[in-house]
């Protein structure tokens, strides 16, 4: 394993340790504070079409937010994880409309839209365990969303790309490869952390 895999895999021990001592309490406050903090986004049309994800475990919670963006007008759309840990897209419908697949994960149940679905986004809501102040961001390590960030890199449409986070996770320095992609910001339920304009 390289220097930085060793950095990262030691990072994310450390972030999932801390995120395991938050109480439930706790995690339903964020959830709701990230709800407010992405509706807030200044320039993000209701109308508009997000591509975001279900919150697993001690993740930010997003289900609050899902139904928030869905009600508001937004088109919500939801991955759904793919043999070769690629991401295909559904349209998100309601909470009854989503299953819980062998690897644990909730995904809509509506008509897959093809990987490049998410081109369509004009913000994109992406899991992760930390962001630091160059917009360099901490995923698990699947590489499910540099894939999705490179096809829409490629496509050339340039939505705002947000990591949500809690507070503590935006830190000094996240050790970077180079297939790592860049975030715009992270949100946290204390606020928006811009890194790229």
């Amino acid at each position: 394993m390289s220097g930085i895999r060793t950095q990262k895999a030691k990072l994310r021990a450390q972030i999932l340790r801390t995120r395991a001592a938050l109480t439930a309490d706790e995690r339903e406050a964020a959830a709701a504070a990230l709800m407010e903090r992405v509706r807030a986004l200044p320039g993000r049309p209701d109308t508009a079409t997000v591509a975001a994800y279900v919150s697993m475990g001690t993740e930010p919670g997003t289900r609050p937010l899902i139904g928030a963006m869905q009600n508001a007008g937004s088109r919500v759309l939801l991955p759904v994880l793919l043999p070769d840990n690629d991401l295909d897209w559904a349209e998100y419908r309601s909470p009854d409309a989503l299953v819980r697949t062998e690897r644990g994960l909730f995904e809509p149940t509506g008509p897959r839209l093809g990987p490049d679905a998410v081109t369509q986004a004009r913000l994109i809501l992406l899991p992760g365990l930390a962001a630091d102040a160059h917009g360099v961001r901490l995923g698990r390590g699947g590489g499910s969303y540099d894939r999705v960030l490179d096809r829409v890199e490629r496509a050339g449409t340039r939505p705002e790309v947000v990591v949500l986070l809690y507070a503590h996770e935006v830190i000094a320095s996240v050790p970077k490869e180079p297939h790592d992609h860049l975030v715009d910001a992270a949100i946290t339920p204390e606020g928006l952390h811009r890194f790229r304009s």
